[in-house]
């Protein structure tokens, strides 16, 4: 992760960051090091305004480190989405990652038991088995939770519309992101062959900006579309994205599996505003170690956002002690 602060004249601090992910972005996490130290460097002395333009030239060729800058100008200005004077609650999914059948009932169970009302399920590595894993936990799931069923692009055009074609849509919330991000053509095939199958089809890694958006609503091979605050390029970026998507007569979903603290607590603001589905902004509940303290809480399923956790009143900090435990490189710029 690449972790950004911002102060500014009035005192106000701002948090962002890059967590890179192969598959999703060219950036390397050198690479994102680099182009945030030489940008922060050249943004001292700049109105927040003008450092959030240039930081968002940044955007199409690195634009987790561009959402990292933009995103903490915007915390330290206090976006007024950031703020919460009541509580507030996004709806949370839980993966299921289970391989054996024995695992994966336990798994369904737990979370279950935990107030889940969307289960997500990975697929897109070997045809056949992930028929079978899928049915399986159909069978065990019932009409207790919704799936949604994630291709994270693993399918060929042939395979992913052989895979539309031999499931049961009992119970499926969506299909995500069958094939390659660049490969248009296939969503259209796939999309095709889902609208028969009364399957809702999703595109996730071929989204980056509302070129994307436009081209999905145009060629018709997304009912729905997931964001990520880390490739929308900030805040304003992210919720002028949503809205875009309703526009374009698209449903959207919204979350980050692979983000820390700081960029899973900005997607929950944003997502218990705008968003009446699951978010899939758990990836703060992997790490072994947080390096922040959440004004957040899991409870029946959802991210609880409680009055007073506003990025205004500096309530959203990392822990300092944390912080200095695991931070390899640091630069500041006055």
């Amino acid at each position: 992760m690449v972790l950004v602060e911002a102060v500014i004249d009035d005192g106000g601090q701002g948090w962002g960051e890059a967590t890179v992910l192969t598959g999703y972005t060219q950036e390397t996490i050198q690479q994102a090091w680099e182009t945030a130290t030489a940008k922060a460097a050249a943004l001292i002395g700049l109105a927040t305004h003008e450092a959030k333009r240039r930081c968002m030239d940044l955007h199409h060729p690195a634009p987790f480190t561009a959402t990292a800058l933009v995103s903490a100008l915007e915390m330290a200005e206090g976006h007024a989405v950031l703020d919460t004077d009541s509580e507030c609650r996004a709806p949370l999914l839980a993966v299921i990652n289970g391989t054996e059948h024995g695992a994966i009932g336990e798994e369904i169970e737990q979370r279950l038991a935990q107030d889940y009302g969307t289960l997500k399920v990975k697929v897109g590595f070997d045809l056949v088995p992930d028929m079978e894993r899928l049915a399986f936990i159909q069978e065990r799931v019932g009409s207790r939770a919704a799936l949604r069923i994630d291709a994270n692009q693993g399918y060929s055009r042939a395979d992913a519309i052989t895979f539309i074609n031999g499931i049961d849509p009992a119970g499926i919330e969506l299909v995500e992101q069958t094939c390659a991000a660049g490969d248009w053509p296939a969503a259209v095939a796939v999309a095709k062959a889902a609208k028969l199958r009364g399957l809702a089809m999703m595109l996730d890694e071929s989204i980056y900006g509302a070129s994307d958006i436009e081209r999905a609503a145009d060629l018709h091979c997304a009912d729905m579309i997931k964001l990520k605050l880390m490739k929308a390029g900030g805040l304003d970026a992210l919720t002028n994205g949503l809205d875009h998507i309703r526009r374009r007569g698209m449903h959207a979903v919204l979350g980050n599996g692979v983000a820390g603290d700081i960029g899973c607590w900005m997607e929950a603001c944003v997502a218990a505003r705008m968003l009446d589905n699951a978010g899939e902004m758990n990836g703060f509940l992997k790490p072994r170690t947080r390096l922040f303290q959440v004004p957040m809480h899991l409870q029946a399923g959802d991210l609880v956002l409680a009055p007073g956790d506003s990025a205004a009143g500096n309530a959203v900090v990392p822990d300092g002690e944390a912080l200095r435990a695991h931070t390899l490189e640091q630069r500041e710029f006055h």
